[in-house]
């Protein structure tokens, strides 16, 4: 817990926000009490987050922008293989690990490239879903011993695509999702004389369990039952293909907190592979899917924001479940395939946001009581004077009465506008009082509400529904700190809003000790900018988010470590956001269209005497000036 008032330490703002628990060794708070990035862990130099603020606003981009940190990447996928390797080796398994990266994750292509290239001495491969993402994996993908697995629904072009892969010396694996998908790859792998590599994906009994539990089971929208298995092997018999089936998958769900359902699943999909050893298929490789979680809570349980488990103990389960049943039954050890996305990206990424301005439940204090005062005024203010530390429940619900009977008395005509703002003043003042005097009252429960209601509202240049897409559409918890003052005690709790006219744009979950609380323990904002940073945000957000009032995607910096630099880092890319005039585009307003509409309308305003023609003139060049600025909010 954190140290009390006047006593307020560095250690206090890793307890509130618990930064070494999500962070992951990544993250720190330097002497100073700003939040640093530690790419490399103990291995290398940390970063103070506002220095990266400060050479970024050098190069033109000021917050919201996210920041990648390209050595967490590298030092992400070097991990989670090294984690395979090791357990490997201590467990004497006959086969090898060989990772592929769903680009559904993250599709960016700065963000692929290093993975690629980080994974190059694992011959660490890609996964692609959709013709799209296979048009670029066949690009980018150059390791003929890295894998190149394709899921998802496919049609004639897409297997096409696939076998001219394959063509090219390449590992590509058709993934069949459905027995009608086996039937056409066959048949357009014979029409043009090349041979298929095949997976499987099996639709296991075996669910996981939390937002996504849905991905396994009887109702999986993906996969072969037990009888689709079996006619399929008929198939590959039929067309003397039985080497061509290479691969088992199955997939039940992503973030699987509980290491046991991890345990189970893989389990199970041994069996089937198993069985079809004995049924003289040589598959060479189990593909365990997706689902290695992100602790975003820091709480290492089997909620649906953590994970119960390391990445050791996740690469161990896998290891020995496949091990385990492949021993008793007498069959090979197979080469053992993962796409663990999530875990890979997500730390790299951290979104910038600034918050320029609060919304306070009562900031005017208490006002001075008048005779001529509504009676209520007389008694809420009365309530007041008689608060004491142990009358705090007491004081608590006579106030409540008097606030509704105010708002009552309001709505039938009978309270001026004055007095109930009073009311209401005196209100809010007396539950600042109780909270603060009932801080270790465990008995009075009707604080935690209240105390949420007292919260503040920053005001955050950002939208939600662009870059924390997640947070609004699956409640995803993403891990909050301000990146600065962390060496003061925070002195207000709030929630956070975006810049949206959209009243879900805003955030009021957020990472606590033991629980969500729906408020963000804050500084007071003064003259000088206030950063957020919003952590974990590597996964999915770059891609899912919407233009939402025409919020368009944000700026980017790529931030490599470098000891030779006297910050320590240098900024090795920006990618710039989207202007206004390239948003409007996507929706179909032409820029130059625009333009010539808003002319012809100032012409005519000159014409009719409404402003002169140098003003039209200047109203015109401001138009198209702020056009090819960012969507965001222009701030000091």
């Amino acid at each position: 817990m954190p140290s009390p008032n006047n006593h307020w330490k560095i250690q206090d703002a890793y307890d509130t926000y618990l930064i070494d628990r999500w962070g992951e060794g990544y993250f720190i708070v330097d002497d100073s009490g700003l939040l640093a990035a530690k790419p490399q862990k103990e291995n290398g130099a940390s970063i103070p987050l506002l220095d990266i603020i400060t050479a970024a606003a050098q190069r033109g981009v000021k917050a919201p922008f996210v920041i990648r940190f390209h050595d967490i990447l590298r030092h992400s996928v070097i991990s989670i293989n090294e984690c395979f390797r090791a357990v490997i080796k201590e467990h004497h398994y006959q086969g090898q690990y060989r990772g592929v990266f769903p680009m559904k994750v993250n599709h960016m292509r700065e963000v692929v490239e290093e993975i690629m290239d980080a994974g190059s001495d694992y011959h660490f491969g890609l996964e692609v879903g959709s013709k799209p993402e296979l048009i670029a994996a066949l690009a980018v993908h150059e390791d003929t011993r890295s894998l190149l697995i394709c899921n998802g629904y496919k049609d004639e072009e897409f297997i096409r695509l696939a076998l001219n892969g394959s063509q090219l010396g390449k590992r590509v694996i058709l993934v069949v999702e459905k027995l009608e998908e086996l039937r056409q790859i066959l048949s357009i792998s014979e029409h043009h004389s090349i041979q298929p590599c095949i997976g499987i994906r099996i639709r296991l009994n075996t669910k996981g369990e939390g937002k996504w539990s849905q991905s396994g089971g009887d109702d999986s929208k993906f996969g072969l039952n037990t009888a689709e298995l079996l006619e399929a092997t008929k198939l590959l018999r039929k067309h003397s293909l039985e080497d061509s089936l290479q691969l088992l998958h199955f997939h039940v769900g992503s973030q699987i907190s509980n290491i046991s359902k991890v345990g189970k699943a893989v389990r199970e999909i041994s069996r089937y592979y198993c069985k079809l050893c004995h049924l003289d298929f040589n598959v060479r490789y189990i593909d365990v899917g997706g689902g290695l979680a992100v602790d975003y809570d820091g709480s290492r349980s089997a909620t649906e924001s953590s994970m119960n488990y390391t990445v050791r103990e996740y690469a161990s389960t896998v290891v020995n479940a496949i091990q385990e049943v492949c021993d008793e039954e007498s069959v090979p050890h197979p080469d053992i395939v993962s796409e663990s996305g999530r875990a890979i990206v997500a730390h790299h990424s951290v979104l910038i946001v600034e918050s320029f301005d609060s919304v306070s439940k009562n900031c005017h204090g208490t006002v001075p009581l008048q005779k001529a005062d509504h009676k209520l005024v007389h008694d809420i203010a009365g309530v007041a004077r008689n608060l004491t530390d142990s009358s705090c429940r007491e004081t608590l619900h006579e106030a409540n009465r008097i606030k509704a009977e105010a708002e009552s008395r309001f709505n039938l005509g009978l309270l001026n506008l004055d007095d109930k703002a009073k009311v209401e003043t005196w209100y809010w003042s007396i539950a600042e009082k109780v909270c603060s005097l009932s801080e270790d009252e465990a008995d009075l429960s009707e604080l935690a509400e209240l105390s949420n209601q007292l919260g503040d509202q920053y005001l955050c240049n950002f939208s939600i529904f662009q870059s924390l897409i997640d947070h609004w559409a699956v409640d995803q918890l993403f891990p909050i700190v301000p990146l600065q003052r962390l060496n003061e005690k925070p002195d207000n709790n709030a929630s956070l809003v975006d810049i949206t006219c959209d009243s879900d744009g805003k955030i009021n979950r957020f990472v606590r000790e033991g629980t969500r609380s729906s408020t963000l323990p804050v500084h007071q904002l003064n003259d000088s900018p206030y950063f957020l940073g919003v952590f974990l945000v590597g996964a999915y957000q770059d891609v899912m988010g919407d233009i939402h009032n025409l919020f368009g995607p944000l700026p980017e910096t790529h931030i490599f470590l470098d000891e030779n630099e006297a910050c320590g880092f240098y900024i090795e890319e920006v990618v710039a956001g989207q202007t206004i005039d390239e948003v409007l585009s996507d929706v179909q307003y032409e820029p130059q269209q625009l333009t010539r509409l808003l002319k012809k309308q100032i012409d005519g305003a000159i014409k009719n005497g409404r402003v002169k023609a140098n003003q039209g003139m200047e109203i015109l060049f401001k138009y198209q000036e702020i056009m090819k600025q960012p969507t965001y909010l222009k701030l000091k």
